[in-house]
C-alpha cells in the first residue's frame, strides 16, 4: 500500500494529455525482457574471432613478488598472450579519488586477489588452465588487518607511501567537554558487506582501425572509467570509448575498475575481440565492498530527553586502495549525528589502509555505518530516560532552518517527525500465528524447529539522514543531448545521456521528462555511451536529480526554438506558448499548429549540462562548511521481528518505510526503490557478511555469503511523501539510498527490544542471541 501526500506544484499542468509523463508510471521498456530472461547482459555478449581473457590473482594478503614466470602459460595451446605490468602500455597506477591501485602489481601485494597477469585464450576453459601455469615466487609478509591500529600504530609497516591513514577528518561544534544528566555509551561494529549484484564484472573489448579501444560493458560510470583506462593504456581518452551494455546490478560495486583496463590490454595486444567475464568467486575479490566500522559513540542528554552532545570516533577499513574511502570519511563525520539537533559535538573519523579486501562505494556510502550506531544509541537512551524510543527522537529532530553539526543550514523540507509519526499510527501485524498450529509464520518454522516456545517479538524504530549527490566542492554535474524531429509524421525526441541504467529505471525517467516537456508520445533512449558529455556515476541517489536537471534543461532549449519559429511564421509570442499531446497551444488564441508541420524536415538538437549549487570542502580541523551536501534525504523505518531466543532465530514480520522524495516521477519506480533498499537494509542486519580472517575472505559464494530471498522479505507498507526541495529540477530528492540505511538498525532495534539484549554488532547471528 502506498500512501502519497503532495506539496510539489505540477511542473506542466497543459501536458495532461501526455501518458507516461511526469508523476505517472510507465512500464520499463526493459522490464518485460528481464521478466522473460530475454534481456541481453554484458556477460552475453560476442563477437567474431574472440578471445577469452582471466585474471592471475593472488592468494595472499601481503607479500613481495620476487619473480613472475610466464613461459609455461605462453606455450600451453590456445594461448594468445600473457601479459604482466611490464606490458601496460601507459602508467600502472589508476583510483577513483586517490590514484594508489597497481593496474597489474609490480613487486607488492596488498591484498588477497590483487590482479599480478592476464591471459588471452581461445576458450575459458584454456585461459584458466594457462593461469595455473604461471609462477609466481612470493616472499609472504605480515598482514596489517586492525584498521583502528593502523590509525595509530606508527610501528607498523607503511602499506603506501604516506602512511596507512587515508583520511583523517574531525568536526568540533561547541563546547566538546559539555556535561549531560544522562550519558550513554557503547562500541559497534559493522561487518563488511557485498554489493551481491547477480550479474558478475563482464565486458567485451574491440580493437578499433584507428589505433583505440571499443569497450562495451557493465559499469556505474563511462567517462570515469574511460579517462583512468585511456591513462594506463597510453591512449588519447578521445581513442578509448565506452559504451553500456546491460547490467545486472551495481549498487556501488561498479565504480572502481575491475575488468576494464585488462580486457583493453589484451584485445590491443592480441588485436583481436577479447571478452572477460568474471565467475561469482573471483566477483568476491574483483570489486570493492562496505567498509566495516568499529564506532565509539557517548550521547548525553537531559533529564528531559533533550540532546547536550554527542561524541563519536569511528574507523572505516578500507583495505588495501584508497577508492571511495576518503568519501566515506567525509559522509561518515558530516551526518554522523544523524537527523537530530546537538548544540555540542565532537566527532573523529578515520579511513585506513589494510591488507583486508579493498572497500569502496556501496548503496548509502558512509551514512549507514553511523546511522547503525546513532539509532542504536538513540534507544539506550530512551531506555535510559525511561522514555519511548519514537518520543525521545521526535523531541530532537531536525526541521527546515536547522543547523548541521558542520555549520550547514537545512534550507529544504525536512519532515523527520512527521515521518516517524507516519509510521507509528500504521497498525501492527497480527501476533505470531494466523491460526493454532500453524507455526509456518515463526521464526524456523517451515522447518518445524518451534511451535512457540521462547518465541518472543519485538518492535523497532529508526530514522536516518542521508546526503544526495556528491559533496565538498565537486562539481557534480550531468550533461544531455535532446533531438526533435518528425518521423513517419509523428514527433520524435531522442534523449542521449552517458548515464548508466543499473536498474533504477533511469530510462523510464528521461523519458518521462522529455514527454512532460516537448510534449511528446515517442521517446527514444539509445544506448549511454562516451560520445556524449559526462553524465557522471550512478551513484549517492543523484542521477533522477542531476541527470533529469540536465535532460529538462535541454527539452527547454529544444522547446525554445520551436516557439522561436512558432513567433516568426505565426506571430505568436513565445512566452505565451506550450507543447502538449504533439501540438503548439497558445493562451491567447488555443491551438497553433501541430509540432510535426513546424519541424518539416528540420532537426532541432540542443546539449545541456546540469549543475548543482555549490558546496564546499570541510574545514580540515574543525569540520565547518557552509555547505557541504546538495541536498539531504530523509527516511523511517518500523520494523516487527519474532525472534526464537532458544535457536537465535529471526524473522522479520513487517518492515514498514515513511520516506520524503520531494517529487516522484514514477511513483511505482519509487516504491520499488524503498522496497528493494529496505531488503538490502535487512540482509545487512540479520544476514550479509564478508567473513574476513587474517586478510582472507572465507565465504566467497552465495552458498556461504547469505543474502535475503523473497521468503525472508516481509510485507512492507510504504508512505511516500513529498516535500518539494526549491533547489532540485521539480523539486525531486534522492529515493535509493535511505531506506536501506534505516532499515538495517529499525531491524536491529526491534531484535533488542524483543530479547532485551545490548546487541551492538550487525549483522545479528544467532550466536549473538544465544551466547554461544
Amino acid at each position: 500500500m502506498t500512501n502519497t501526500t503532495s506539496h510539489a506544484p505540477a511542473p506542466q499542468d497543459l501536458n495532461e494529455e501526455i501518458s507516461g509523463g511526469i508523476g505517472d508510471s510507465p512500464l520499463r521498456p526493459d522490464g518485460i525482457l528481464k521478466v522473460r530472461g530475454e534481456y541481453a547482459y554484458s556477460s552475453d555478449l560476442q563477437a567474431e574471432d574472440m578471445l577469452w581473457g582471466a585474471t592471475l590473482r593472488s592468494p595472499h594478503p601481503y607479500a613481495r613478488i620476487n619473480s613472475i614466470d610466464i613461459a609455461p602459460a605462453l606455450k600451453h595451446p590456445g594461448v594468445y598472450a600473457v601479459l604482466t605490468h611490464k606490458d601496460v602500455p601507459g602508467e600502472n597506477i589508476y583510483g577513483l579519488k586517490v590514484s594508489d591501485t597497481p593496474v597489474l602489481a609490480e613487486d607488492i601485494v596488498r591484498y588477497q586477489g590483487e590482479p599480478i597477469a592476464l591471459v588471452a585464450a581461445d576458450h575459458p576453459e584454456t585461459a584458466r588452465r594457462a593461469l595455473a601455469k604461471i609462477v609466481v615466487d612470493y616472499e609472504v609478509l605480515e598482514p596489517i588487518t586492525d584498521p583502528e591500529r593502523a590509525a595509530h600504530d606508527d610501528t607498523l609497516p607503511k602499506l603506501h607511501p604516506e602512511g596507512n591513514v587515508v583520511r583523517y577528518q574531525p568536526i568540533i561544534k561547541g563546547d566538546p567537554e559539555a556535561k549531560a544528566d544522562v550519558v550513554v555509551s557503547d562500541v559497534y561494529t559493522m561487518g563488511m558487506q557485498d554489493q551481491a549484484f547477480l550479474g558478475p564484472e563482464s565486458g567485451l573489448a574491440i580493437p578499433a582501425e584507428d589505433g583505440g579501444i571499443d569497450l562495451f560493458l557493465a559499469t556505474q560510470w563511462l567517462h570515469v572509467d574511460q579517462k583512468q583506462t585511456a591513462r594506463a593504456l597510453g591512449l588519447p581518452v578521445e581513442k578509448v570509448r565506452f559504451t553500456m551494455s546491460g547490467v545486472g546490478g551495481a549498487f556501488g560495486g561498479r565504480e572502481d575498475l575491475s575488468m576494464q583496463i585488462h580486457s583493453c590490454m589484451l584485445a590491443l595486444h592480441t588485436g583481436k575481440p577479447v571478452k572477460m567475464v568474471y565467475n561469482r568467486h573471483e566477483s568476491f575479490y574483483g570489486h570493492v565492498h562496505r567498509h566495516p566500522a568499529k564506532m565509539y559513540y557517548e550521547h548525553g542528554a537531559t533529564k528531559d530527553g533533550k540532546l547536550v552532545y554527542v561524541k563519536a570516533k569511528m574507523y572505516f577499513d578500507g583495505g588495501a586502495y584508497a577508492s571511495k574511502t576518503p568519501v566515506v570519511v567525509s559522509n561518515a563525520t558530516s551526518l554522523g549525528v544523524g537527523p537530530y539537533v546537538a548544540p555540542n559535538v565532537h566527532i573523529e573519523g578515520w579511513g585506513l589502509y589494510t591488507n583486508n579486501p579493498p572497500c569502496g562505494a556501496m548503496r548509502g556510502l558512509g551514512a549507514v555505518q553511523p546511522a547503525f550506531a546513532y539509532e542504536l544509541q538513540m534507544d539506550k537512551l530512551a531506555k535510559a530516560l525511561d522514555m519511548d524510543p519514537v518520543r525521545v527522537r521526535r523531541l530532537n529532530t531536525v526541521e527546515e532552518g536547522s543547523t548541521m553539526h558542520t555549520g550547514q543550514v537545512l534550507d529544504s523540507p525536512a519532515p523527520v517527525a512527521e515521518l516517524l509519526e507516519r509510521l507509528e499510527t500504521l497498525p501492527m501485524p497480527p501476533e505470531n500465528r494466523t491460526e493454532p498450529g500453524d507455526v509456518r509464520g515463526l521464526p524456523g518454522g517451515l522447518s518445524n524447529t518451534t511451535h512457540g516456545e521462547g518465541v518472543v517479538r519485538g518492535i523497532g524504530y529508526a530514522v536516518i539522514i542521508k546526503n544526495v549527490s556528491y559533496a565538498e566542492g565537486v562539481d557534480d554535474y550531468s550533461t544531455a543531448r535532446v533531438r526533435l524531429q518528425a518521423i513517419g509524421g509523428e514527433p520524435v525526441a531522442l534523449v542521449h545521456t552517458a548515464a548508466a541504467e543499473v536498474g533504477q529505471g533511469l530510462i523510464t525517467v528521461q523519458q518521462q521528462i522529455a514527454r512532460s516537456e516537448l510534449g511528446v508520445e515517442r521517446v527514444t533512449i539509445p544506448p549511454a555511451d562516451t560520445n556524449v558529455g559526462d553524465a557522471g556515476s550512478s551513484s549517492a541517489s543523484r542521477q533522477t536529480y542531476i541527470t533529469g536537471g540536465a535532460v529538462k534543461n535541454a527539452c527547454e532549449a529544444v522547446r525554445e526554438v520551436v516557439f522561436e519559429r512558432v513567433a516568426q511564421r505565426f506571430g505568436e509570442d513565445p512566452a505565451h506558448l506550450s507543447l502538449t499531446g504533439g501540438k503548439i497551444v497558445s493562451e491567447a488564441t488555443g491551438f497553433v499548429a501541430d509540432l510535426v508541420d513546424v519541424l518539416g524536415d528540420d532537426v532541432i538538437e540542443e546539449t545541456r549540462e546540469y549543475h548543482h549549487l555549490q558546496t564546499y570542502a570541510m574545514d580540515p580541523k574543525t569540520g565547518q562548511s557552509r555547505r557541504v551536501h546538495v541536498q539531504h534525504a530523509f527516511a523511517a523505518h518500523r520494523a516487527v521481528v519474532d525472534v526464537d531466543t532458544n535457536l537465535g532465530l529471526v524473522k522479520v514480520v513487517q518492515l514498514d518505510c515513511a520516506q520524503d522524495v520531494g517529487k516522484a516521477i514514477n511513483p511505482d519506480a519509487v516504491v520499488g526503490q524503498i522496497h528493494g533498499g529496505s531488503t538490502q537494509g535487512l540482509g545487512l542486519a540479520v544476514m550479509e557478511e564478508i567473513k574476513v580472517k587474517d586478510g582472507k575472505i572465507r565465504n566467497p559464494s552465495f552458498t556461504d555469503y547469505l543474502l535475503p530471498t523473497i521468503l525472508d522479505t516481509p510485507p512492507m507498507t510504504v508512505q511516500v511523501m513529498e516535500m518539494a526541495d526549491p533547489n532540485s529540477p521539480y523539486g525531486v530528492r534522492g529515493v535509493g539510498e535511505p531506506p536501506t540505511i534505516s532499515a538495517t538498525p529499525a531491524v536491529v532495534n526491534a531484535i533488542r527490544n524483543a530479547t532485551g539484549l545490548n546487541l551492538t554488532h550487525t549483522p545479528v547471528a544467532p550466536e549473538h542471541i544465544v551466547g554461544v
